[in-house]
């Protein structure tokens, strides 16, 4: 069961119940729709569907679909099988644009209050007269116009008479505010677009700031949570509730960001990576987008406690993305079957086993969750094993692996001591010859002598071909590096290894998982055949990145 640790938003919730200031917690998780979701939006969602699941309420999954140049319906279906795979059921799916009739009708409630107006300057003069942080803004020389001329020309506007940047609404607050959000912001711009939703009903589009709180009040939101940068947008927010004259007024909080180490965290830049072909996709197994975690094999639950273990405050954050691997190896140890792969294959001939013979051995599929199952390991002449797991130099005390003239285990199986190493041309290993000893069968209670430790293997005639796609991150975090963020791509991000896995692997369907015993934890990729699995490493079994 997840657990909720005490956090500024979860008090300010159970306040407001207590005091009857809200009779139900209903929040809202408001993607706008011209990304892929990444980790760091796990935090928005899962905040604010466990905070309202917390005390009885409800959570919308809203698009905020106000800017068609940029939106488009892949990315709303990319995000509700997102919010879905996350493990939540929003209590309703809306859309921004459901409520822009209602959104031009307070509008021309401002203008009739002479509190918005039509403004004939452009994108750069509008910037220009806002005026600096230290220095006030300059009005606009149609600020005064008449509340009839402004509702004639918002009409015209709505009709499609003017062109794209031609003419805008904006609100009439204070230009010489300390706040550079409440200097006469945009309301409303132009755009000649048709919209995924509203086809051509509408050629003018809201402005985020003036549309979010509206679809807050429609919505019946009592808690608008949002990400830090939003702190400053809050006086906007308030006004434009207020003087819109809602039936409900929600109440906006801001939580800091969640940065992992070694971790792009900007749509731009995942953007800018997928464009120019650094990766293959938003479901790239090294991307931080949930359509690529999925893919590499990190569990929604893994998401989820690791999200919840960071807690919540009013500051951004960074945590190492050991962490984050902390909680995927722990979701995934019960759950998994535990089954023997040959990354990096040195092929083992045991010259005094029978030549044709294959017995097979018992093992559990898990120790730690007998639910699992166990399989039978097959054992013959010929097998393979990691050529990290043997050396041609002699080695020291510490060493435990197998080495010319060294016994070793072989999991589940034999003790095995190799005589001799047959080297190709060019003086890589080719083969290396072993006896094994019959009376050391596991399980047999043998312990007439202890070997050089353990090592796993895989039988070669019954075993599978596979490639192991292996990463890194993607980006290595360097405070001295100052080159552009694309010249910082890390170039061994993605190594391509190959080798075999145990022919009595329980079942190769795309992202089933498993844990390679002594290698880490790999899930099929959606590249994989029956000829040639194709596995990705989730996660090692500790960190090995520094």
């Amino acid at each position: 069961m997840i657990m909720i640790e005490s956090n500024f938003i979860k008090t300010i919730m159970e306040n407001d119940l207590e005091t009857g200031k809200v009779k139900e917690i209903v929040t809202r998780f408001p993607p706008e729709p011209n990304a892929y979701l990444h980790i760091g939006h796990a935090r928005a969602i899962i905040t604010n569907f466990e905070l309202a699941k917390l005390f009885g309420g409800k959570t919308y999954l809203r698009f905020d679909d106000t800017n068609p140049a940029k939106e488009d319906v892949e990315y709303v279906e990319a995000i509700k099988k997102d919010v879905e795979w996350l493990g939540y059921k929003p209590y309703k799916i809306t859309f921004g644009s459901d409520y822009f009739d209602y959104q031009y009708e307070k509008a021309v409630l401002l203008i009739k209050k002479g509190l918005a107006y039509v403004d004939d300057l452009s994108q750069e003069e509008i910037a220009k007269y806002r005026g600096t942080l230290t220095e006030p803004g300059i009005e606009s020389p149609y600020r005064n116009r008449s509340v009839e001329e402004n509702l004639e020309l918002f009409e015209r506007m709505r009709k499609g008479e003017f062109k794209e940047g031609e003419k805008v609404l904006r609100a009439k607050i204070d230009m010489s505010s300390p706040n550079l959000n409440l200097r006469d912001p945009i309301l409303y711009r132009i755009l000649h677009i048709e919209h995924h939703q509203t086809k051509d009903k509408w050629c003018i589009y809201p402005m985020y700031d003036f549309a979010h709180p509206l679809q807050d009040a429609c919505e019946g939101i009592t808690h608008s949570l949002c990400s830090l940068e939003f702190e400053n947008n809050r006086p906007l927010y308030e006004w434009v509730i207020e003087n819109c004259e809602t039936d409900h007024i929600p109440r906006q909080i801001e939580f800091g960001r969640l940065n992992i180490t070694n971790t792009v965290m900007s749509k731009r830049y995942l953007k800018q990576l997928v464009d120019e072909g650094k990766v293959t996709g938003y479901d790239d197994p090294r991307m931080p987008t949930l359509v690529g975690l999925r893919r590499r094999g990190v569990t929604p639950e893994a998401i989820k406690a690791f999200i919840l273990s960071t807690g919540l405050s009013r500051v951004n954050s960074t945590v190492d993305v050991d962490q984050f691997e902390h909680f995927i190896r722990e979701d995934l140890k019960p759950k998994v079957s535990r089954i023997m792969a040959v990354v990096d294959p040195i092929k083992v001939v045991i010259t005094n086993y029978p030549e044709g013979k294959i017995e097979y051995l018992d093992a559990v599929n898990n120790a730690e969750n007998p639910d699992l199952g166990s399989r039978k390991i097959a054992f013959s002449r010929y097998l393979y094993i990691e050529r990290d797991d043997f050396t041609l130099e002699k080695p020291n005390k510490n060493y435990k692996r197998l080495a010319l003239g060294l016994e070793v285990r072989l999991m589940h199986a034999y003790f095995i001591k190799c005589n001799d190493v047959i080297l190709d041309e060019n003086g890589n290993i080719k083969e290396i010859h072993c006896t094994y000893d019959e009376q050391t069968k596991s399980g047999s209670g043998f312990n007439a002598r202890k070997p050089n430790g353990t090592i796993h293997y895989v039988e070669a005639t019954t075993a599978r071909k596979a490639t192991f796609n292996l990463f890194e991150p993607l980006i290595i975090d360097d405070e001295n590096d100052d080159r552009p963020f694309i010249e910082r791509v890390n170039p061994n991000s993605w190594i391509k290894k190959y080798g075999f896995v145990e022919g009595s692997i329980p079942s190769t369907n795309v992202l089933d998982s498993y844990q390679f015993i002594r290698n880490g934890y790999y899930t099929v990729d959606k590249e994989s055949t029956e000829d040639n699995l194709v596995f990705n490493r989730t996660v090692a079994l500790k960190s090995s990145y520094r």
